[in-house]
């Protein structure tokens, strides 16, 4: 991943004007300034170091990545991540925030970029299942969901996903258990999609947080995500 310093800020933050107000929408932009567009929808966490560690990853691969902050709604600062009780602070956030409300940011993001260049969506555990209802939705190029925690919950929604798909999994995943795996699997593998999992790896396995983190299965994952974004949302496009 790209060091902290490197992702610690946007290159710039627009606004989406969404009902309720103006999206704030974080946006990292390659050494070219120039290149496709990638939605990156934050884990429960919020706009956190290890997603803005990712924006600045997609952007040295050559994309345009757009964050937006779906918290923005709520009017509470970013979660502490010192806190002992993190991750209760963060399941709460995410509660209190309707899912509704989530997708529709998302969504909204993504058709204000698509008029000039493709998007894809790449989405994170919370994200990942935000990522995923967006792409049933709105209409983008490629979509990666790593292990979505809302995915079991909206399998309904998988005729309407179109685009090419890659999802990851851990096999230790102790939130998404390997029976639910397969009904995933069932749901969502078609041509132009497919879904992945790492042994030994349990639920936000790419996160740098010790408590979470699997080295080679997130290195592994991150690997596959480039050359999957590289087939259907080539840099060069």
């Amino acid at each position: 991943m790209s060091s902290a310093a490197a992702a610690d800020q946007p290159d710039d933050v627009i606004g989406v004007e969404v009902p309720g107000g103006t999206l704030p929408v974080q946006v990292w932009r390659p050494d070219g300034g120039d290149g496709p567009r990638v939605v990156l929808v934050q884990e429960i966490f919020g706009i956190s170091p290890y997603i803005t560690d990712r924006a600045a990853d997609l952007a040295a691969a050559g994309y345009v990545v757009h964050v937006p902050d779906l918290y923005w709604r709520l009017g509470e600062p970013p979660l502490d991540e010192s806190a002992p009780d993190l991750l209760a602070q963060a399941m709460a956030r995410a509660q209190a925030l309707p899912w509704d409300d989530a997708v529709g940011d998302t969504a909204a993001t993504v058709a204000a970029l698509r008029a000039d260049a493709a998007v894809g969506l790449v989405g994170f555990c919370y994200g990942g299942g935000v990522a995923f209802a967006t792409a049933a939705r709105q209409p983008v190029d490629a979509l990666v969901c790593y292990y979505g925690s809302a995915l079991p919950s909206l399998l309904d929604l998988a005729p309407a996903v179109t685009a090419p798909s890659l999802h990851h999994l851990g096999e230790a995943d102790t939130y998404i258990p390997m029976p639910t795996v397969e009904a995933i699997r069932d749901a969502v593998v078609r041509e132009g999609a497919e879904l992945l999992t790492y042994p030994g790896a349990g639920h936000a396995f790419d996160n740098t947080r010790p408590e979470f983190h699997h080295p080679e299965a997130s290195t592994l994952a991150w690997r596959r995500t480039l050359e999957f974004l590289a087939r259907h949302l080539p840099a060069g496009r």
